[in-house]
C-alpha cells in the first residue's frame, strides 16, 4: 500500500524526492539505448570507405551529420520533455533510433548501387542524432525528476557513467560483430537496443518536473551560456590524436589512453559524485578543470608511456565532475518547468565541443605537433576553471 501511494505522488508531482539515487530503470535504459550510438562508431566508417569505396572526407561527413542532427534537435528535445515528461522524451528518441538501425540494416543487406547506399546511411545517420537528441535529453531530465533537484549533480553522475559504459561496450561489441558475423548482424544490434530500452523504459515510474511558467530556448540558452561554454571548453582536451600520438613517439598500449581515462572518471563519479550537490557546482567545476589541465598538460610534456598513461588517468578523474557540476548550476538559473529545456541547451554545448575538438586538434597537430594538442586541452580547460571561478564569485 504504502509504496502504491509513493508511486501515486511521484505522479501527481507532490514528491519530490523519492529515491537515494536516479530510478534504475531510467539508468538501465539509458545504457541499453546508447548502446545504439556506440554500436556503429567503429563500423560505418569501414563500411562506408572500404566496401561502398568512399574517401575519408565523406566518411567524415556522414559520421558528423549527426553530431550536426543532434545539436539541431536540442531545442524541440528540451522542449518535448519540459511539456510531456522526460519518459515520453526517451521514448521517441529510442523508437527513432532502433528506425536509424533499420535504415543501416537495409544499407547493408540491399543490393543498390554504392550512391544510393550512401543516401540511405546518411538518412540514417540523421534520425540516430534526431533520436539521440530526444533520448539523452529525456533520460537525463526524467533521471534528475526521480530524485528532485537537489540531487541533481548526483543524478547526472549516474546518467554519465550509464553513457560511458555503453560507449565503451558497444564500439568493440559493434566492431566484433562485424569482423566475426557481419554488419547486417551489427546493424540488428543497433535496432535492438533501443527496443530494449523502450521495454525497460515502459515499465518504469514516470517521474515528471513541476509545471509553471516556461521560457522560450533562446532565452534559456541566454541563462546558461556561462555553464555551457565551461563544458565546451572541458569536452576540447580529452585524448584526442591518443595512437598517433603515442606512435610518434614509438611507445606501445596506445589503446590504453582510453582505459586509463575511463578508469579515473568512474572511480569520481561513484565515489564523489555528491560533492557538486554538497559543495556547490562551481566550486566543484574550477578544481575538477584545474585537475583536468594538470592531466593535459602531463601529456604534452610526458617523456615515457607511464607519464602519458598517467596524464590521461588524471584527465579522466578532472573531467568526470564537470559535467554535473556545471549542470547544476545550469539548472539553478532557469524555472523548475525549464529543466528539459535547460538540459537540452545544456548538453548541446558538449555537442559542439566534440564536433569542433577533432577538426581542431587536426589542424594544431599538424602546424605543431601531437603534444600540442593537448597544449591546447590544458589552456581551454584552464579557460573553463576562470570561467567557473568568476561565475561563482558574480554568484556570491
Amino acid at each position: 500500500m504504502e509504496a502504491h501511494v509513493i508511486k501515486r505522488l511521484a505522479e501527481d508531482n507532490t514528491l519530490p524526492v523519492l529515491l537515494p539515487r536516479p530510478a534504475t530503470g531510467v539508468i538501465a535504459a539509458l545504457f541499453f539505448g546508447y548502446l545504439a550510438v556506440g554500436l556503429p562508431l567503429p563500423v560505418i566508417p569501414l563500411f562506408i570507405h572500404g566496401h561502398l569505396g568512399f574517401s575519408n572526407v565523406v566518411v567524415g561527413l556522414v559520421i558528423g551529420i549527426q553530431f550536426l542532427a543532434t545539436v539541431l534537435t536540442r531545442g524541440y528535445a528540451g522542449r518535448i520533455t519540459d511539456q510531456k515528461g522526460g519518459k515520453r522524451s526517451a521514448l521517441q528518441g529510442a523508437i527513432l533510433s532502433a528506425l536509424a538501425g533499420g535504415l543501416y540494416l537495409v544499407a547493408s543487406a540491399t543490393d543498390l548501387s554504392p550512391t544510393a547506399t550512401l543516401c540511405i546511411v546518411i538518412a540514417g545517420r540523421l534520425m540516430a542524432g534526431f533520436g539521440e537528441s530526444q533520448f539523452v535529453t529525456g533520460c537525463v531530465s526524467w533521471a534528475i525528476a526521480s530524485v528532485g533537484p537537489q540531487r541533481a549533480g548526483m543524478s547526472m553522475s549516474w546518467t554519465g557513467i550509464a553513457m560511458f559504459a555503453a560507449l565503451s561496450i558497444g564500439a568493440p561489441v559493434g566492431m566484433a560483430f562485424y569482423q566475426h558475423y557481419s554488419l547486417a548482424t551489427a546493424m540488428i544490434a543497433c535496432i535492438a537496443s533501443p527496443l530494449l530500452a523502450t521495454l525497460i523504459a515502459l515499465g518504469t515510474t514516470s517521474y515528471r518536473s513541476p509545471g509553471g511558467p516556461r521560457l522560450p530556448f533562446h532565452r534559456v540558452v541566454g541563462r546558461i551560456w556561462r555553464e555551457g561554454l565551461g563544458l565546451m571548453l572541458q569536452g576540447v582536451g580529452l585524448t584526442a590524436f591518443a595512437s598517433l600520438y603515442f606512435a610518434a613517439h614509438h611507445w606501445q598500449n596506445a589503446g590504453l589512453v582510453m582505459t586509463a581515462f575511463g578508469l579515473g572518471f568512474i572511480f569520481v563519479r561513484l565515489a564523489f559524485g555528491h560533492l557538486p550537490d554538497r559543495l556547490g557546482g562551481y566550486r566543484v567545476a574550477v578544481w575538477s578543470l584545474v585537475v583536468e589541465a594538470l592531466g593535459q598538460a602531463m601529456l604534452w610534456l610526458g617523456s615515457n608511456e607511464g607519464v602519458a598513461l598517467a596524464g590521461a588517468l588524471v584527465t579522466g578523474l578532472g573531467c568526470a565532475l564537470v559535467f554535473p557540476a556545471l549542470g547544476v548550476e545550469a539548472l539553478r538559473r532557469v524555472p523548475q518547468a525549464n529543466r528539459g529545456s535547460a538540459m537540452g541547451a545544456f548538453v548541446a554545448f558538449l555537442d559542439v565541443a566534440y564536433g569542433i575538438a577533432g577538426p581542431v586538434a587536426g589542424l594544431i597537430a599538424g602546424q605543431f605537433s601531437y603534444a600540442a594538442v593537448y597544449l591546447s586541452g590544458a589552456v581551454c580547460a584552464l579557460l573553463g576553471a576562470l570561467i567557473a571561478s568568476a561565475s561563482r564569485m558574480q554568484q556570491s
